[in-house]
């Protein structure tokens, strides 16, 4: 039984779509997003409040990608980004707050 779910769950792996996030910031605005053909497909947008904090404000995931794991990627690459740049990160939005409260492998990134 083992070996049938651990191949069932490499099977769910492989059916998930190849995304890659992109990350733009203007103005003191910004996204890490998904982009096909020039359309977003997701998106995680943050507002910056000093050249040190963001704050999230606001994910999105089209119905086309929802149920695999977009919107928590999208956050994942923010939490990389803010570990990267030394970036604290507050979230208004009540998706990335819900994560940051139930992970607390993220949570290093909060300001």
């Amino acid at each position: 039984m083992f070996a049938a779910e651990l191949w069932k769950m490499h099977a769910m792996e492989e059916a998930k779509p190849k995304v890659e996030i992109e990350h733009e910031e203007a103005d003191g605005r910004g996204a890490f997003f998904v982009a096909r053909q020039g359309v977003r497909l997701a998106e995680m947008t943050y507002s910056r409040t000093g050249p040190d904090h963001v704050i999230i404000d606001h994910t999105e995931v089209h119905d086309a990608l929802r149920g695999l794991g977009v919107a928590r990627r999208l956050l994942d690459t923010a939490v990389a980004w803010a570990r990267e740049t030394k970036t604290k990160v507050s979230a208004t939005c009540p998706y990335a707050h819900a994560q940051f409260e139930k992970d607390p492998s993220i949570r290093d990134v909060l300001a």
